[in-house]
């Protein structure tokens, strides 16, 4: 395996990555694919154990808010314990061990998935798995300063990116082929079967793909001063954002933006094979364009990456918020399947691109020497995206529940579903305004470079 890993770090395709580079570009390309199995066939695994008339199953609907529910509760209690771990991995020589626990706790958390009959089991371990995920995730991004130089981290960043909606695709599509290959296609394999070997599959896949860099990597960047850094790390989180809010408007102006556009970002990611399922469209066909949808996302990625070396940042950014405000308002009249693939190209479109330019956007606007504390009120939106989204997907699947299709007077294809999308466009409306805002505010004397540079 190792030899293998060699070979294609001295392919032409990754030459240019250092042992380092090409072992942390892996791991995005490992964890994707829990990202891809839990906005395909998870909630279709879960929606399966759930919607039923026997004693404790619930109805379609109820599946759907609460599936939502739980998306809410995992971003909360991440975007809350964000700043901890952050803390946690400017200590000396515990970043890797902690990295390590949160994969193994995300992995082991994956395969026992695959064992749960009952849906309120499933969605417990869903959630604790996913907490794991994006623990790691926080001692991850923290490594990059570790196995690159400045000058590289951007380019190195979207390697990761851009890599892993290609990677993901592999374990996924053998989660798919058991799926298919499930009672209703063929007989072969039983349903609870199918879904050990998509768990399964995936977690082995995470996991040895992770491998590299607990072999390689090493912690050259950690804090001398180790007494009471947590405690530091909220109070200067406080401090900062008192500081955003009085003296640098940009900033501001920005943060307000991306809370509102990546939530709604976040929303659709979480929730896009709802949409398919409510609608009682072809669960294979939706699984198997959100598939292709990952090729899409791989090549928007590069094409965004290239337009960015002669385009504006913030007029690109706005590009991939009109484009996501199109998506849901085209959701408004989806119905079919040829039109979910529509959907769901749309937004492969804009997915990786609007995250790396946002990410690149704020760095150049806060000050370089506090980096570290403004990159703490940044992860704090960005992983607790699609909280106000999910909820209110949940909020809107109740009140068609207690109202008997309320939204059925909009036309007989409306479903509550479609107008919770449809509604996530004002977050892109108001996220454009403010990201306009903040790009007309004057930088803070602190913070003031070329931000075209």
């Amino acid at each position: 395996m190792k030899g293998l890993f060699k070979k294609l770090n001295e392919s032409k395709i990754f030459k240019d990555l250092s042992p380092q580079e090409f072992a942390w570009v892996l791991y995005d390309v490992g964890n994707s694919a829990f990202t891809m199995l839990g906005c395909s066939l998870i909630p279709i695994w879960f929606k399966s154990l759930a919607i039923g008339d026997a004693p404790g199953q619930i109805s379609g609907d109820n599946a759907t808010a609460y599936w939502a529910l739980a998306t809410s509760i995992v971003t909360v209690i991440v975007a809350l314990i964000g700043p901890f771990f952050g803390a946690i991995a400017d200590h000396k020589d515990t970043k890797k061990i902690f990295f390590t626990t949160a994969v193994a706790g995300g992995v082991i958390g994956c395969i026992i998935n695959g064992f749960a009959m009952n849906w309120l089991l499933f969605l417990i371990i869903y959630i604790l798995a996913k907490i794991f995920y994006q623990i790691s995730l926080t001692f991850y991004d923290s490594m990059l300063n570790d196995v690159t130089s400045d000058e590289r981290s951007d380019a190195v960043s979207a390697y990761g990116y851009a890599w892993g909606y290609i990677g993901s695709c592999l374990p996924f599509t053998v989660a798919l082929i058991a799926y298919v290959l499930g009672p209703d296609m063929v007989g072969l394999i039983s349903g609870g079967l199918s879904r050990m070997i998509g768990f399964g599959v995936t977690a082995v896949w995470w996991w040895l793909v992770t491998v590299p860099l607990l072999s390689n990597y090493k912690q050259i960047n950690y804090s001398s001063d180790q007494k009471g850094a947590v405690a530091r790390a909220f109070s200067k989180i406080f401090k900062t954002v008192k500081k955003i809010a009085a003296e640098d408007k940009k900033v501001l102006y920005f943060l307000i933006a991306f809370f509102l556009y990546i939530d709604g970002v976040g929303t659709i990611i979480d929730n896009c094979i709802n949409i398919g399922t409510d609608l009682g469209l072809n669960t294979v066909g939706q699984v198997i364009f959100l598939l292709l949808t990952q090729v899409v996302a791989w090549l928007g990625s590069l094409v965004f990456a290239r337009l960015s070396k002669k385009k504006d940042t913030v007029f690109l950014i706005q590009i991939c918020i009109l484009g996501y405000t199109a998506v849901c308002l085209y959701a408004l009249t989806l119905t079919k399947l040829w039109q979910f693939a529509i959907m769901a190209f749309g937004v492969g479109c804009f997915q990786g691109s609007i995250q790396s330019l946002s990410r690149s956007y704020y760095a150049k606007i806060i000050p370089d020497e506090n980096s570290g504390e403004y990159f703490g009120i940044y992860d704090i939106f960005a992983k607790g995206a699609s909280f106000l989204g999910s909820f209110l997907i949940y909020v809107v699947k109740k009140i068609g529940i207690r109202t008997g299709g309320i939204f059925t007077i909009f036309g007989s294809h409306i479903k509550s579903i479609n107008v919770a999308i449809g509604l996530l466009a004002l977050f892109f409306l108001l996220g454009i305004i403010f990201i306009r805002m903040a790009d007309k505010a004057p930088q803070s004397e602190e913070s003031k470079k070329d931000i075209q540079e």
